[in-house]
């Protein structure tokens, strides 16, 4: 069985709690998820995790499911990254595999949050990631339809942990079937006491500077969306988020609607891609967007 070596990457500067420490990882492979209410510290345990699980697989797989409060991608996208051997430092520097979701929270988008988690873990799989270090959202609120969406994370990428990160009882009522299933292992974690909660404000600022980093510098591409797919359908209106996707449904680009020609059958994107070359399908997003701030524009 392999044995957790020194470090070969950096730990994130973070205040590790005891109980992180004393996690057990030998002989863990496959998906590994994370999950818990906004301002628990999940994606700094789940980097933690990628940390350590790099000690013991040459090849780990990271997937930012958090589509609110990305940090590998674009707001509305989930991204996949995977090591490479030998690789130091966070985030892997390989290519990245991404998937568009549309909005900016899995509310309304749950069926498609859950194709995509799942086409990224498959792509991991297929790019031979040993382990697979899953991060989520923060959406748990069982009357916003949170448990439902956790439990069908887990159904279909069948993770081989569930981590669980949670101040009171808040994650029981999903936690409780998993924890009376051998389908998964469900592992509590206790919170970073470096962990600050950040208020609406701080993060639809965050969004909106993901946003403005993402098309600074980006161009006009005229689309001839009537010789192409558009999924769900040719609805497009002006500020309208989309995806340029390839064969295979994963991100190109994203891009800005700005100008729409119904009797030629274009749009005019705002969008980093200089060419079509690779893009097979158009997929309208929810989401409507100044690209020059980044700012959400209300409909």
């Amino acid at each position: 069985m392999t044995t957790e070596r020194e470090p070969s990457i950096c730990l994130p500067d973070i205040d590790v709690p005891p109980a992180w420490e004393r996690l057990t990882l030998e002989g863990l492979s496959g998906p590994l998820m994370v999950i818990g209410a906004t301002d628990t510290g999940k994606s700094t345990f789940a980097r933690y995790l990628y940390c350590r699980l790099c000690r013991l697989h040459d090849r780990v797989a990271f997937i930012d499911g958090d589509v609110g409060q990305s940090s590998l991608g674009p707001p509305t996208t989930m991204t996949l990254v995977v090591r490479r051997p030998g690789e130091e430092g966070f985030p892997p520097a390989g290519p990245r595999h991404r998937v568009f979701i549309g909005d900016c929270s899995p509310r309304g988008h749950l069926l498609s949050t859950v194709i995509g988690l799942y086409k990224l873990v498959r792509r991991a799989c297929d790019l031979g990631a040993t382990a697979i270090v899953v991060d989520t959202t923060g959406l748990v609120d069982r009357a916003q339809a949170g448990g439902v969406l956790k439990q069908a994370k887990v159904e279909l990428i069948r993770p081989t942990v569930v981590y669980a990160l949670q101040r009171g009882t808040e994650l029981e009522y999903m936690l409780l079937p998993l924890r009376r299933s051998r389908r998964t292992r469900v592992v509590d974690l206790p919170i970073s006491s470096a962990v600050r909660p950040r208020d609406v404000a701080t993060r639809r600022a965050h969004r909106a500077e993901m946003f403005r980093r993402y098309f600074d510098g980006a161009g006009l591409l005229e689309v001839p969306w009537g010789r192409m797919a558009v999924f769900p359908a040719p609805t497009f209106r002006p500020g309208q988020l989309v995806a340029l996707e390839d064969v295979d449904g994963f991100v190109r680009a994203l891009g800005v609607v700005v100008e729409i020609d119904p009797r030629a059958r274009t749009v005019r994107l705002r969008t980093p891609a200089a060419t079509l070359d690779g893009v097979d399908a158009i997929r309208l997003g929810s989401l409507s967007l100044d690209p020059d701030t980044g700012q959400e524009v209300a409909r």
